[in-house]
């Protein structure tokens, strides 16, 4: 069994390795957060924990890596903008593999939100793997923006053990209030 400590993020890639043209650059805004001294954000990265794999890797190689990495997470963040839903492979992927074969939680966080209050209502934001699951109830999903602070309450605060209570959960407005965040 698999010391499962890491926390798996998911993005849309939009085929692309360049760092500022998919939402790559919001996972490499996580991993500069976590890099800084300053910063306080800190995480068990679980594409960090196995042996990097390059995108004209064979699929196979590709999914074998994806599994392992999820295999050994505590929870997955899913990085969720206007173009997630557009991707229909690795992220669907991705989350089938979490919520089917490895039950963790999902930190849905959303980009370009202050807070989120009503998650049902960013449905159109959702790629249709999500939304089954979420639809269904077998995945259970805080979802928040994508803010540090509100972030680093997610990962540390859901795992394995202490899942969301449900697939449409959120943080109350004195949650956010903790995180000095105003909800106006």
């Amino acid at each position: 069994m698999a010391y499962r400590n890491g926390t798996y993020v998911a993005f849309h890639a939009g085929g692309t390795t360049d760092p500022t043209a998919s939402d790559i650059r919001y996972y490499n805004i996580m991993k500069a957060w976590h890099e800084n001294a300053d910063v306080d954000f800190r995480f068990v990265n679980s594409h960090e924990k196995t042996a990097a794999v390059r995108d004209t890797s064979a699929r196979e190689t590709l999914m074998r890596s994806l599994r392992s990495r999820l295999g050994n997470s505590k929870n997955m963040v899913l990085i969720l903008s206007s173009t997630t839903r557009e991707d229909t492979d690795w992220v669907p992927y991705e989350i089938g593999q979490a919520v089917d074969a490895c039950g963790i939680p999902i930190i849905a966080a959303y980009v370009g939100y202050d807070w989120i209050m009503a998650p049902g209502e960013l449905s159109h934001l959702w790629p249709t793997a999500l939304a089954s699951r979420i639809n269904s109830g077998t995945a259970r999903v805080i979802h928040v923006p994508f803010q540090r602070r509100v972030l680093t309450a997610a990962i540390h605060q859901f795992n394995l053990s202490t899942p969301p209570q449900g697939a449409l959960t959120w943080y109350t407005k004195e949650a956010y209030a903790s995180f000095g965040v105003t909800i106006y």
